[in-house]
């Protein structure tokens, strides 16, 4: 695990470098897009123990923190979705120059899969395929949940709760949309996630395409069934449950890292 800087000189990114295995030619590399905020924090620990199970079976990964995120340079303020996927696809020519001429797939969670539908089509050379974990087709419905996120957060955190939180939100789902467990939310960035909708897709992607997402998740079902003629390559539909809480950790029994879906990712990438 080698960690570094790389990217221009005003845009300098955090990334951390997992080679393949001594004695395991690479056969192909995976960059991981994370999501946004809180739910990075929820899942790097997730990410590090898949990157480390992928480089034993000779899959180099790049994770890396985008601009105004982690350890990159900027603040939260800065966060911006095409800002976002120019920095992916930075990334992804940063492990091209690591691994050489073989194919790469970009694996995406959450906001950071939608990241990645928006970076492929401009990505050089082309990804190979995406493989994105829950996308968020519903940028509203997102919103609200950072928001409902947010008022439990703050009810926890405080004695004696004001009841004026719980009215915010019940009267407006997005009244807490500026904010998230923490982390800025510039009206900006707001706008451009409030612009995700199911039945808006990108002109082309460039690559196969395989979504994981719950059953119950409506929205990911209805882009999938819109987004047919625009994938080149195979659209795939996974339904997947899991444990994993991407907005708080609550619990002491509650899985940082699930089992189950460490396989079905493992599974999928390799």
């Amino acid at each position: 695990m080698t960690p570094f800087y790389f990217g221009p000189s005003g845009r300098r990114l955090y990334g951390v470098y997992h080679a393949a295995a001594p004695g395991k030619p690479a056969r192909g590399g995976v960059v991981v897009a994370a999501p946004f905020g809180h739910e990075a924090i929820r899942v790097h620990r997730f990410n590090r123990l898949l990157a480390d199970r992928l480089s034993r079976q000779g899959i180099p990964v790049l994770r890396f923190d985008y601009f105004g995120t982690g350890d990159s340079a900027g603040s939260d303020e800065d966060a911006n979705m095409d800002q976002w996927a120019a920095d992916l696809r930075e990334a992804h020519r940063e492990l091209l120059r690591r691994i050489g001429d073989l194919p790469v797939t970009w694996f995406g969670e959450r906001l950071g899969a939608s990241v990645a539908l928006r970076a492929a089509a401009q990505s050089f050379p082309r990804v190979r395929r995406l493989v994105l974990w829950e996308p968020v087709f519903d940028g509203r419905a997102y919103l609200a949940e950072l928001g409902m996120a947010q008022v439990d957060e703050l009810d926890l955190a405080f004695c004696i709760p004001d009841a004026r939180w719980r009215r915010a939100i019940e009267q407006d789902p997005l009244a807490f949309s500026n904010e998230s467990l923490g982390f800025a939310i510039a009206p900006a960035f707001r706008d451009q996630i409030l612009a995700l909708r199911p039945d808006e897709q990108d002109p082309s992607i460039p690559c196969p395409v395989t979504v994981i997402a719950r059953g119950q998740d409506w929205a990911a079902g209805q882009w999938c069934s819109a987004a047919k003629a625009h994938v080149q390559g195979d659209l795939r539909h996974v339904p997947f449950e899991h444990s994993l809480i991407w907005t708080s950790n609550p619990f002491a029994n509650n899985e940082v890292a699930p089992a189950a879906a460490l396989q079905q990712m493992l599974g999928e990438l390799t």
